[in-house]
């Protein structure tokens, strides 16, 4: 298992991230929610929805490196959110952890999320997933596979039933609203609803 697993096209790649586990301390959680972001218009995957869309910026930088690295940035000014840098180094792209299972440090989490009402609802959407795990601004750029990480990230089997992933549109994004890029294990409880930006483009049912 390494980073090299993921240095490849973004939504390979958010497949392969769905059921592996992510670890921050003492709180761990499966993921059953991603979405994938391509890169720039030098690129093979232009996505004018992902951050590195217009190409490299100080904020971005990281999602043109080597795959398996933290990606975290603020939404909103309040919500950390947890992307995993994909994709060949040079060539942007990243994963977004959009909802994950906690299975281990039940107590730690619901302690960061006293606003949760299950333990399913304690890393349902990417803010969650951050405050969760106690993700911030400073694990920027973390090394996911180096075995010394405070943060690190665990693959498990590659998923090659196509019925047991659903597909659909990505969450709350104007641009490229209707790119089937999200991706998510039906079965579980911790996958959060669907939401359409209201500046996307109406979807054309005609097709």
């Amino acid at each position: 298992m390494s980073a090299e697993e993921l240095a490849v096209e973004p939504l390979r790649a958010a497949r392969r991230l769905l059921g592996g586990v992510l670890r921050s301390g003492p709180v761990a959680l499966r993921i059953v929610e991603v979405e994938a972001y391509g890169g720039d218009p030098a690129g093979p995957w232009h996505d004018p929805a992902a951050h590195s869309g217009r190409g490299r910026t100080p904020r971005n930088a990281v999602m043109f490196g080597p795959p398996g690295v933290l990606y975290v940035y603020f939404s909103y000014g309040m919500h950390t959110c947890v992307n995993v840098v994909s994709g060949p180094d040079g060539t942007a792209s990243a994963v977004l952890v959009r909802a994950g299972e906690v299975i281990e440090g039940h107590e730690v989490a619901r302690g960061r999320r006293p606003a949760a009402r299950t333990d399913a609802d304690l890393a349902r959407g990417p803010g969650n997933v951050g405050s969760a795990l106690g993700i911030g601004l400073d694990d920027y750029g973390t090394r996911l596979f180096d075995p010394d990480a405070q943060i690190r990230l665990e693959l498990g089997p590659e998923i090659t039933d196509p019925a047991a992933v659903s597909v659909g549109p990505r969450v709350g994004v104007s641009l490229a609203a209707d790119r089937p890029w999200r991706l998510w294990l039906p079965d579980s409880p911790a996958v959060s609803a669907y939401r359409r930006s209201p500046r996307a483009p109406k979807m054309d049912r005609s097709a």
